[in-house]
């Protein structure tokens, strides 16, 4: 299916605007920020030259066409004004930093869509911080290792998305390994769907999901995680410390789901967030549900309206070539 989108303007804006910083300034213009593919961030500049962050929820943002997700569902897709201020309250007390939330809106009043306006942090995310100045990356990745500290230092009840367990509610699966697995299935399904090779591995895929599955045993403590974190979901404050972004998916989770990634995103960074006592059978199954969601994913996204598929393509074929790698080693 193929959409017309239309970034919002600067006049679209101007009353969201007006609502979160006050009718004294005026906004002089509104730039769309790349790399949302679920919501819409843009950058509002004002008269007096300052800066805020929108924040805009609305199907014309959301580049996956996916109904609405129910959040009970850990792994759903995690966007939406409810969950994002839950995530951002969850982290403001626990002494995370996350941008500072100015104003959030669900009336539609100001935009025919859910709408917050946060902090700019003006130092840049740390993805561009470690590119341009690779010697201060040791001081840069302490920081970082210092804010996960306070990050994974908190517990929940259950497994689940922050703004349910906080509020009371359960989630599907009943653990993260459970959960993790069943999303592993599906996505290998999906990819066999979309890529011969993924088809042609999808019996010896499903079975070494099972294998893996079976070897990790119950756990009763849920650790608090982004989900999803790498150096462009840090941003950095102008003294150069860090800050989470895309915070709508944090959850109370097992601590190897938060590790695969950091291994990931971070590449040869990530030693310096390495922490004893990870469970080995955990950390080999979510590998693997990592590599096959970032095969199904991406794949599934190029099929709509996504302005940029090479690299969604070149994402896929390196998860692809993990998995598959994953799965000779295992043989």
């Amino acid at each position: 299916m193929t959409t017309t989108r239309r970034p919002l303007t600067t006049a679209d804006l101007a009353p969201l605007a007006c609502a979160a910083l006050g009718r004294s300034r005026a906004l002089t213009g509104a730039e769309r920020l790349r790399g949302g593919t679920k919501k819409g961030v843009y950058r509002l500049t004002l008269d007096d030259d300052s800066t805020a962050v929108a924040y805009v929820w609305s199907a014309d943002e959301d580049y996956w066409d996916r109904p609405d997700p129910d959040p009970r569902d850990v792994f759903s897709h995690g966007t939406g004004l409810g969950l994002f201020t839950a995530a951002h309250d969850r982290l403001t007390a626990a002494g995370v930093r996350t941008p500072r939330l100015r104003y959030a809106d669900s009336t539609h009043t100001r935009l025919p869509a859910d709408a917050a306006v946060v902090e700019d942090l003006t130092g840049g995310s740390l993805e561009d911080a470690l590119a341009r100045e690779p010697e201060q990356a040791p001081r840069a990745m302490e920081r970082v290792a210092e804010l996960l500290a306070a990050l994974h230092g908190h517990t929940g009840p259950r497994f689940g998305k922050v703004a349910v367990v906080d509020n009371g509610g359960s989630s599907y699966g009943g653990s993260c390994e459970r959960r993790v697995a069943e999303g592993a299935l599906r996505a290998v399904a999906e990819a066999a769907a979309r890529e011969t090779r993924a088809a042609a591995a999808r019996r010896e895929l499903e079975e070494e999901v099972h294998a893996l599955a079976a070897e990790v045993r119950p756990r009763d403590h849920h650790t608090l995680v982004h989900g999803e974190l790498g150096a462009d979901h840090v941003l950095l404050t102008p003294d150069g410390h860090p800050a989470l972004i895309d915070i709508e998916g944090l959850m109370y989770a097992d601590v190897e789901h938060e590790h695969v990634f950091l291994r990931l995103r971070f590449g040869p960074h990530y030693d310096a967030l390495r922490v004893p006592g990870l469970d080995e059978a955990r950390l080999r199954l979510y590998r693997l549900a990592m590599h096959i969601g970032l095969v199904s994913g991406p794949l599934t996204l190029i099929e709509g309206d996504f302005p940029h598929p090479e690299r969604m393509r070149e994402i896929a074929e390196h998860n692809l070539h993990q998995a598959l790698s994953l799965l000779k080693s295992a043989s």
